[in-house]
């Protein structure tokens, strides 16, 4: 059968850091308060002239040279992103021109900080089905720009960046042995849309709007249904949760990856972690882990690796693939 393979993986940050003392500067919070609720210790800022297709187009280029590709070996372009630069056209778009791609398709995903793991069951969906040979995905967002500084709940939270990764066809036996996604669950449900959205929109207050957010029931949602979409990746690959060897979040926030951990009894070291640095990258948040984990070493040429994401929505998923 067709796999959908990975074959390289980027990453890009903004220049800019924004540390908890920094915040405390402009809030009232403490690096103290942040880091023990979160775990975040600092986050990136796009410049004021830096776009999401900027961020999304460095994170690309990154991919496609680990990958050895070029724009004209790319039939499809996914951008999952909460945060385009402009209402239209699309960022995947404005990719696809930028990376010299003048064939096949572009389009973005909405599934907020789901998204990367949406634009993956996308990409693999083309990918299976023979309309696609090989796909760029990216995942980009300038969150900060959605932000109400005077909140601290939610500004403490969120940074800028991308990440990207260059998937193509290959031929699989149809086993769990095979490299490439093993299988995606996606699951949403719009009844809790008040727990985590924006404030505005083009349709209704025709601004951009805040993020608000219900911080204890977002984090009481996103365990146990983060938990839920892992064992149902492993039920459908006929494995247990304790047969995959590395689980790369959605880096929200390191209280829900432990507790997520916990609740599924995942050993923490097997759990890729970079929500310090970063924070809550939104959509870009899993690539940039992904390619974190692959650049360092942990992981390896055959590892059964475990995304997972919840966002707004509320929208949450996994992917089970063997590297």
């Amino acid at each position: 059968m067709i796999r959908s393979q990975i074959l390289g993986c980027g990453a890009y940050l903004p220049k800019t850091i924004l540390t908890n003392h920094d915040l405390a500067k402009r809030v009232d919070t403490s690096d103290e308060w942040i880091r023990a609720r979160t775990g975040i210790s600092e986050r990136h800022v796009a410049a004021p002239d830096e776009k999401t297709s900027d961020l999304g187009l460095e994170a690309a280029r990154a991919a496609m040279a680990h990958a050895g590709a070029t724009g004209k070996d790319i039939d499809l372009v996914v951008c999952a992103t909460t945060t385009p630069d402009q209402t239209f056209p699309s960022v995947a778009t404005m990719i696809q021109a930028r990376i010299g791609m003048t064939r096949g398709a572009a389009f973005d995903v909405q599934a907020v900080c789901s998204g990367f793991i949406f634009g993956l069951a996308v990409a693999d969906n083309f990918i299976r089905t023979g309309q696609a040979r090989t796909v760029l995905l990216v995942g980009a967002e300038c969150m900060t720009r959605l932000l109400d500084w005077n909140d601290r709940t939610t500004c403490v939270l969120f940074g800028d960046g991308a990440g990207a990764v260059v998937l193509t066809a290959t031929e699989g036996a149809g086993d769990n042995a095979d490299r490439g996604v093993l299988n995606t669950q996606l699951f949403s449900d719009g009844r809790l849309h008040d727990m985590l959205y924006v404030d505005g929109g083009p349709s209704t207050t025709q601004t951009t709007g805040y993020l608000r957010m219900q911080g204890k029931e977002v984090f009481r949602h996103a365990v146990a249904n983060i938990a839920a979409a892992i064992e149902a990746s492993a039920t459908a690959a006929g494995l247990s949760v304790h047969d995959i060897d590395w689980f790369v979040p959605h880096q929200a926030n390191q209280r829900i990856l432990d507790g997520t951990a916990r609740r599924l009894h995942i050993s923490p070291e097997k759990v890729i972690s970079t929500v310090a640095t970063h924070g809550n990258t939104s959509a870009a948040s899993v690539p940039l882990a992904l390619a974190t984990a692959v650049e360092d070493g942990r992981i390896k040429r055959g590892d059964l690796v475990l995304l997972e994401a919840m966002g707004g929505g509320l929208t949450w998923g996994s992917a089970l693939l063997r590297w």
